[in-house]
């Protein structure tokens, strides 16, 4: 414009180019937070181009299919054995037995856990005891638990317990220790006990690292259950591994690990779930 003022900047626009060249420029800095599309699209990447291998191998002919079943195989045997042989029984199973385990396990940690972080004469009465334990393999403990609980339900349940108590003590323990020490002098200052120190400062402290290892704990009942369910195989997800391997039927097998690793990550996301209604505050101080 002649004689007059000049013409504003136009303003930027800040849209899907934009949000693309910075989400690239910060994709692989030190633990940076990624946008929430560039995430989603990342986390597709891997399962897609595990999928693809596993057409190209089974589809193509380059792996033999008692080797790597096709994925209509697998859904084929899935529905088998779902129909045929009750798998959803058998998740139910499973599940009631990782459930009461991981129960009696906190029931017993838990409480142990907290008295051995905040009592040091407690902590060296049963670490000697406790603390070889986490070295030893539970799996070396079934022939003495076939012994004292025999090869039925007692059996299973004792070692799912034993396998999430061992991990779940030290977890326990490490973050009762790891509330600053400010925190409980401050209490006792203003006349708190050693019990209200311990409900109204170490147990609230210390609540969400313990929550948060219980994702651990999941992962490790889904593991244990399939070895405590190999012993006398009649129900549950142990015994469809073993119906699959004396029918060998590897589609059988397939559908009985994707079942299984279905399932951990659907319990997973409701551990997270609940961790974050608990405990909002996390991500408002983070």
């Amino acid at each position: 414009m002649e004689g007059g003022a000049p013409s504003p900047t136009p303003p930027r626009e800040v849209g899907l180019n934009e949000d693309s060249r910075l989400s690239t420029r910060g994709l692989f800095a030190l633990r940076a937070p990624l946008p929430k599309r560039t995430a989603l699209v990342l986390g597709f990447v891997m399962p897609a181009l595990v999928l693809a291998v596993w057409c190209v191998l089974s589809y193509g002919g380059l792996a033999p299919a008692d080797f790597l079943p096709s994925p209509s195989e697998v859904v084929r045997g899935t529905l088998q054995l779902f129909l045929q042989y009750d798998l959803w029984g058998a998740i139910l199973v499973s599940t009631r037995r990782i459930a009461l385990a991981f129960l009696l396990a906190s029931a017993v940690a838990l409480p142990l856990g907290v008295l051995m972080g905040a009592f040091t004469p407690v902590n060296r009465l049963f670490e000697p005891i406790v603390a070889p334990l986490r070295y030893m393999p539970i799996s070396a403990f079934i022939p003495l638990l076939i012994l004292w609980f025999g090869i039925y339900e007692k059996q299973k349940i004792a070692f799912l317990f034993l396998g999430v108590f061992v991990y779940l003590l030290p977890v326990v323990v490490t973050a009762i220790r790891a509330v600053p020490e400010e925190y409980v002098q401050t209490a006792m200052t203003l006349g708190a006990t050693r019990g209200q120190v311990i409900r109204t400062v170490l147990l609230p402290a210390a609540a969400p690292e313990i929550f948060d290892s219980f994702r651990v704990m999941n992962a490790i009942s889904w593991t244990y259950v399939i070895l405590a369910e190999a012993v006398n195989p009649e129900h549950g997800l142990g015994y469809m591994v073993e119906l699959a391997r004396t029918h060998q039927k590897a589609s059988w097998s397939f559908a009985g690990l994707l079942v299984i690793g279905g399932i951990g990550l659907l319990t997973d996301f409701l551990i997270t779930t609940v961790s974050r209604l608990l405990f909002r505050w996390r991500e408002v101080n983070a």
